[in-house]
């Protein structure tokens, strides 16, 4: 029998659709909660720019229009948090029981301790990350997720390196990063409705920037070894189930690829706490 506390699932996914993405992270965030699966590190990137807005976000934050007339598809996400347009990155999706002792004492003690595991794969790349650890108390009011950072989440150089947000139940959370490689920074600049590139290359950090010559796949294996130092786990290398499979394509189809989800009018005009 698999001890759950211990040993945990990492799912190496390779490029996604953006509504794929999204669904398959809310169908493995329920298996998990149900206690059908063990806790879940899945890494993954996508077939094409894509933008995700934030559970309670406006569409309006973004220029559709723009998107839609250059094939830039638009999603809206489970978690909270502002906007990002995924391209050249890596992206992950963390979902746990919050029975489990390390993940039960609340939003931004996960936050932390999520922040920790990631902070140790940059430093061993050989940067200098910086994990912001206070709270904030005034929000900015950029629909862009790079143009702020938020508790817990990590700098290089004063950039934002890593955009995260999370999604907390009574029995389990779902937290969603992105941490890009490179910078679109010309379509970052149209489908934010930004007045200059300083706008971006000011707030964000680019990994293969600050580490030429890094490679995909060696450093989605520092994030393993990273995430199996700081919460003393052992991965085992899994695909998603056939009931996580079966309920990610409905979800696709009945929530992330309809208009109704993803560009509803009237978003909740507050942010909740788990936003980024």
């Amino acid at each position: 029998m698999i001890n759950y506390h211990k040993t945990w699932r990492l799912i190496n996914s390779g490029s996604g659709s953006a509504s794929y993405n999204m669904a398959l992270d809310e169908a493995i965030a329920i298996s998990v909660r149900k206690g059908a699966s063990p806790p879940a590190l899945r890494l993954y990137s996508w077939d094409r720019p894509s933008v995700t807005l934030g559970c309670f976000q406006k569409i309006r934050d973004i220029d559709s229009d723009y998107c839609r007339n250059v094939s830039i598809p638009v999603v809206r996400r489970l978690t909270g948090g502002r906007a990002i347009l995924h391209n050249k990155e890596l992206t992950y999706s963390f979902s746990v029981k919050t029975d489990n002792a390390l993940f039960s004492k609340g939003l931004f003690d996960s936050y932390k301790k999520i922040s920790a595991a990631f902070y140790l794969a940059l430093s061993k790349l050989g940067l200098s990350p910086e994990s912001k650890l206070v709270r904030e108390t005034h929000r900015s009011k950029s629909p862009l997720c790079f143009q702020s950072t938020s508790y817990g989440e990590i700098t290089i150089n004063s950039k934002k390196a890593i955009g995260s947000a999370q999604k907390r139940w009574t029995d389990g959370l779902l937290q969603q990063g992105s941490i890009p490689y490179l910078n679109d920074k010309p379509t970052a600049l149209r489908v934010f409705r930004l007045q200059s590139i300083q706008d971006i290359e000011g707030a964000t950090a680019g990994l293969m920037e600050a580490v030429p010559g890094l490679s995909d796949e060696r450093f989605r294996n520092i994030v393993k070894i990273s995430f199996e130092e700081t919460f003393n786990i052992e991965f085992i290398s899994a695909l998603p189930s056939q009931e996580e499979e079966f309920l990610a394509q409905k979800l696709n189809a009945e929530k992330y690829r309809t208009e109704e989800w993803n560009f509803r009018k009237q978003a909740q005009s507050s942010h909740p706490p788990e936003a980024d």
